[in-house]
């Protein structure tokens, strides 16, 4: 069967996406997934993403990681599925849809994108790192320079602890940078470095808030795939809400691939 695709990108994060809308789509093994998200005998992605018809909302996103499997929230992921959602006509320039966490709401403002994201808590502060979940659990670690480290040996070697069990952890390393801070991130479901991790810039910026005991709420993200901003409410020790991703994503390119 002959299906029409888009390729979007958020800060480099980029994404597949099938509207499947429509009644006839075909189901998509994980097998299936991978393949269509593999760089060299793919499309390439990621993560992929399927738009569905929701009974109160705007659509619902569910969310694959390029290994095939369904994953958690995804930051990055959510803001191009409202992009998507506008070029299709499913919006105008306001969204609210339903993920595997819940219920987002979503602005665009031309290619900037505004998303909602849950409230945050139960933070853990450990010796040298903080463990906390934004959608998708993560894992921070504060460094000299994040530029330095190899995120694919150090990240992978924390993503697989006996610790985090069999479902693991996202990786972060964070360090300061001009008025913010830079974050590269280890994204399990894709096992390598991703140039930019929505969930995982949530979770920098309030580790970042809570480590520095500032006041602040809001922090410029510097990451390999761009800028985006984090904004935020304390509303306890470790609890945070009104939390709200900002950056651009958009439009990369679209075809058809045979399924």
């Amino acid at each position: 069967m002959i299906v029409q695709f888009n390729k979007y990108q958020g800060t480099g994060n980029d994404f597949i996406i099938f509207d499947v809308r429509i009644s006839k789509f075909p189901s998509l093994s994980s097998e299936k997934i991978s393949g269509l998200c593999n760089r060299r005998f793919g499309i390439g992605a990621d993560g992929l993403i399927l738009i569905r018809k929701h009974s109160k909302l705007d659509f619902s996103m569910i969310y694959y990681n390029s290994d095939g499997h369904e994953g958690s929230m995804c930051g990055n992921g959510g803001r191009c599925a409202v992009a998507f959602a506008k070029k299709t006509g499913i919006i105008k320039d306001h969204a609210l849809f339903e993920a595997y966490d819940g219920i987002h709401e979503g602005w665009i403002n031309g290619d900037v994108i505004r998303l909602t994201m849950q409230p945050v808590t139960g933070i853990k502060k450990l010796r040298d790192h903080y463990e906390l979940n934004t959608g998708s659990p993560h894992y921070i670690k504060f460094v000299g320079d994040a530029l330095k480290i190899d995120v694919r040996i150090e990240g992978r070697e924390i993503r697989y602890a006996k610790s985090f069990g069999e479902n693991g952890i996202n990786v972060n390393f964070v360090s300061p940078y001009k008025k913010g801070i830079f974050v590269r991130t280890y994204e399990r479901g894709v096992e390598d470095e991703t140039l930019s991790c929505g969930t995982g810039m949530v979770a920098s910026a309030i580790c970042a808030a809570i480590d520095s005991k500032s006041d602040k709420k809001s922090y410029n993200i510097y990451t390999r795939g761009g800028t985006l901003r984090i904004y935020f409410t304390r509303t306890g020790k470790d609890q945070f809400d009104n939390i709200i991703l900002e950056g651009p994503a958009g439009f990369v390119f679209e075809g058809e691939i045979e399924i």
